[in-house]
């Protein structure tokens, strides 16, 4: 009976499951293609796009956290690397300064689209999909106006270097070791940690779930909504922006193609890692997680040779998986409690 409690106990820990079940996949394709090991042309990848990933999950999960969508998370990514890479093309901006560019665009985008919703009244699904249509015709005109390639390749100093540079590698007498941790995953870990520690140790936090949990008791309890739902999009949309730069860095250039791919990556990471749809409970380290078991089916597949088609039939039923991990997790709950009376 002891045995029983303990495993259902672990069980009904998202995270753990989580872990466990990458763990597991992590394994068994590597065993049947060894292909899967290699650090240069798998896990370094596969790392790198985890890193990125995993930001536009969180910039999801700041949307979730108040109980709204943010569709436009792909097309806020794409306008914020484009004006990162303006400033390095047209205005000589070093790395740093073109990163905060991108940043600030991100947050007026996201304050833009907070303010919409707040002053119209109108459902955020509604707001972000017609920003996202609005956002996708306005970076294919920039790009069309002022590039003659679609894309900005203007290379300051030391985007090569977070690009390529693994934390991990070594080099001995000329002969370097596999790259296998990506210098990329230090603005993931840095936007954890912060959205970590403001939903979990500050009352703004409280407040942005509060206010997702329960709207009315929200303005009943004195807290300030329409600015929170503001303040909620503000930090999606920097986010957004954020994980718009860092896929430029990893392309090399920037391009109108950034952040198309974004939609569904934004929600897979957060729903799997535990993340209520209808808002008031966020889970920051388990979005982390969720992102990398999706990777970890796409980039196995792949090496199998799986077509495009069959990747996306396993993404749509990771996702279906994802949905129903609140009832499956409510299940365990149940057999637990039962176990204790």
């Amino acid at each position: 009976m002891k045995l029983t409690r303990k495993i259902t106990s672990i069980l009904s820990d998202q995270r753990v499951v989580l872990s466990i079940i990458t763990l597991a996949l992590f394994l068994f394709f590597g065993l049947k293609n060894k292909a899967f090991f290699s650090a240069d042309f798998v896990l370094f990848p596969l790392l790198r796009d985890a890193a990125t990933i995993t930001v536009v999950g969180l910039a999801q999960l700041c949307a979730l956290s108040i109980g709204h969508l943010n569709l436009a998370v792909g097309r806020m990514a794409a306008v914020s690397a484009m004006a990162t890479g303006y400033s390095y093309q047209y205005l000589g901006f070093s790395l740093p300064l073109g990163v905060l560019v991108g940043l600030i665009t991100g947050a007026l985008l996201g304050a833009l689209t907070g303010w919409i919703v707040v002053k119209s009244q109108v459902n955020a699904f509604i707001v972000t999909l017609a920003m996202d249509f609005a956002l996708l015709g306005f970076v294919t005109f920039i790009y069309v106006t002022f590039t003659p390639a679609a894309a900005f390749t203007t290379k300051p100093a030391g985007m090569d270097f977070w690009r390529n540079t693994s934390l991990a590698q070594y080099c001995i007498a000329g002969v370097c070791g596999p790259k296998i941790f990506p210098m990329m995953i230090f603005p993931m870990i840095v936007a954890l940690l912060l959205v970590g520690f403001m939903y979990g140790k500050t009352r703004l936090g409280r407040e942005l779930l509060l206010t997702g949990s329960n709207l009315r008791a929200a303005k009943l309890s004195g807290i300030p909504v329409d600015r929170r739902v503001i303040t909620a999009h503000i930090f999606s949309g920097t986010l957004a922006g954020l994980a718009g730069v860092m896929l430029g860095f990893t392309n090399g250039s920037f391009s109108a193609a950034i952040g198309s791919e974004f939609m569904l990556p934004s929600f897979l990471g957060p729903v799997l890692g535990g993340t209520l749809l209808t808002g008031g409970s966020v889970a920051v380290f388990g979005t982390m997680m969720g992102t990398l078991l999706t990777l970890v089916i796409r980039q196995g597949l792949s090496v199998q040779g799986i077509g495009l088609e069959t990747l996306n039939i396993a993404l749509g039923l990771v996702l279906l998986l994802a949905l129903s991990l609140g009832q499956i997790q409510k299940m365990f709950t149940s057999i637990r409690s039962r176990g204790r009376t």
